[in-house]
């Protein structure tokens, strides 16, 4: 399988890339992930960066299931409950992604989430297979 990032210009600040290209591996469609409490059951309620890391710990056990990482990650639709945390998202992502090689995303405020406690929902599409 073969991927081409595409740095863009503004993009990279923001930690996404314009357009991912990737050929040949399969395809797995994430559902979207939340993290507003660890495995354990302890709430991460009101904790916006605890939230982000336990949606991509989550997000990353269920792609070990499916026989990749988090670096297969092509796109990534982000939902987040306040705009305000657009720019602590991106800080996050950029830690998250190591900085270079991000996803294609789209970032969108809402109004609400199916549970209260939620702050974030990350759904996603990967490319699984040798790189």
């Amino acid at each position: 399988m073969t991927r081409r990032y595409v740095e863009g210009t503004w993009q990279k600040k923001r930690a996404f890339s314009p357009v991912v290209i990737s050929e040949g591996g399969k395809m797995a469609f994430i559902a979207g992930h939340t993290g507003q409490a660890t495995p354990d059951g302890k709430s991460n309620a009101g904790n916006f960066d605890a939230q982000v890391h336990q949606t991509f710990r989550n997000i990353e056990a269920t792609l070990k299931e499916a026989g990749g990482t988090l670096k297969d990650i092509v796109t990534m639709t982000v939902f987040i409950i306040d705009a305000r945390w657009s720019t602590r998202f991106t800080e996050l992502r950029h830690e998250i992604f190591g900085g270079k090689e991000f996803p294609a995303s789209a970032l969108i405020t809402v109004a609400g989430f199916a549970d209260p406690a939620m702050m974030v929902e990350v759904q996603s599409i990967a490319v699984l297979g040798d790189r």
